[in-house]
């Protein structure tokens, strides 16, 4: 049976080693606006390796899925312009540490913080309106480049513009989702093997 990389012990490790590389490319970004395809593709590469390390060919598999799960929306909002492509590159590269399950947890927790410091932002810059209009403008187009099914290569010329924003470095918000992330999972299995040994000590209804 092919072990997976939500079912191995090490699921500390495997969180550690995403929040790390999440601080790392949040701090980078900060600093220079961008976050360095060096990082992304060592995160990526050590990912994998670790994936398969661990969990054999089920968890180089997880991995590779993982990379999908977590990259592919943020390349969707760099098609369409709303986002930038070192942050597709880093979800993706998280990804490959996280897997499927682990990664749509972090994928749900970055998406809510970027949106919350994005608020804020907006909001301290007064810049509050536009910053709706662009959520709008991506909403729109994620509809329209779905019903078309048109090539990714001559999708962007198909976006409305987007207002031109003052940006923050959205590494924070990753480096934020992800250790929301990992709190909440760690925690919640945690708790899950608390019931399940109390439930052998005293027995539980099924």
């Amino acid at each position: 049976m092919l072990t997976s990389l939500w079912d191995h012990g090490m699921q500390p490790v495997q969180w550690g080693a995403a929040v790390t590389a999440s601080l790392v490319a949040a701090a980078i970004d900060v600093r220079t606006h961008r976050i360095p395809n060096a990082l992304t593709g060592l995160v990526l590469l050590l990912g994998l390796i670790w994936s398969a390390g661990v969990a054999g060919w089920g968890g180089l598999g997880d991995g590779v899925c993982g990379v999908f799960v977590t990259g592919l929306p943020f390349f969707v909002l760099w098609v369409m312009r709303a986002g930038g492509a070192g942050d597709a590159k880093m979800m993706g590269a998280l990804g490959a540490w996280l897997g499927v399950r682990n990664g749509a947890a972090a994928l749900v927790a970055v998406a809510l913080a970027g949106g919350v410091v994005s608020l804020g932002y907006a909001i301290a810059r007064r810049q509050l309106r536009s910053a709706l209009r662009n959520v709008a403008v991506v909403m729109g187009a994620t509809v329209m480049l779905l019903v078309t099914g048109r090539r990714i290569a001559g999708k962007r010329e198909l976006i409305p513009s987007i207002q031109s924003l003052e940006a923050f470095p959205y590494g924070i918000a990753i480096f934020l989702g992800t250790s929301l992330a990992a709190v909440g999972v760690l925690w919640w299995r945690s708790t899950a093997r608390e019931r399940s040994r109390a439930c052998d000590v005293i027995g539980c209804e099924p």
